[in-house]
């Protein structure tokens, strides 16, 4: 079954890694000492019919077809807590507390993206204030 496992980590439970915050399961993890928070299938994909209001409006606005860069966006862990991971400032956005996370992952990954994206066109993004100190114009 897809997503069961991840780089010799075994996924038993969709809140395996919030119930079990220290525990270092795959090999690579022991090694480094920490989790890795994309731990599942990379390769799973999303499921359309799971997709959140926002996330539809987004990739109307978009003109795409599909998810597109945000394919490979999922549900991650830091420190026990959901996060997702933002590559443009190498970074984890924990999710705020006040969401409830749904039973299963597909539902789990596209809060993840809408979040990512929140953020990302958030005036908090780090990279807005890179932009004004040194735009040009």
């Amino acid at each position: 079954m897809a997503g069961t496992q991840y780089r010799g980590s075994e996924i038993t439970d969709v809140d395996q890694f919030l119930k079990d915050a220290d525990g270092l399961a795959s090999e690579r993890e022991k090694e480094i000492g920490q989790h890795i928070g994309y731990r599942y299938d990379v390769n799973l994909v999303p499921d359309y019919d799971r997709i959140t209001p926002f996330l539809e409006k987004y990739i109307e606005t978009m003109g795409w077809d599909d998810l597109n860069w945000l394919e490979d966006v999922h549900m991650g862990y830091e420190e026990g807590m959901p996060a997702v991971f933002d590559r443009n400032n190498n970074g984890w956005v924990r999710v705020p507390d006040t969401i409830d996370l749904p039973d299963n992952q597909q539902d789990r990954d596209m809060i993840a993206r809408e979040l990512l994206i929140k953020f990302q066109m958030s005036d908090r993004h780090p990279l807005v204030n890179l932009r004004k100190a040194y735009m040009k114009f």
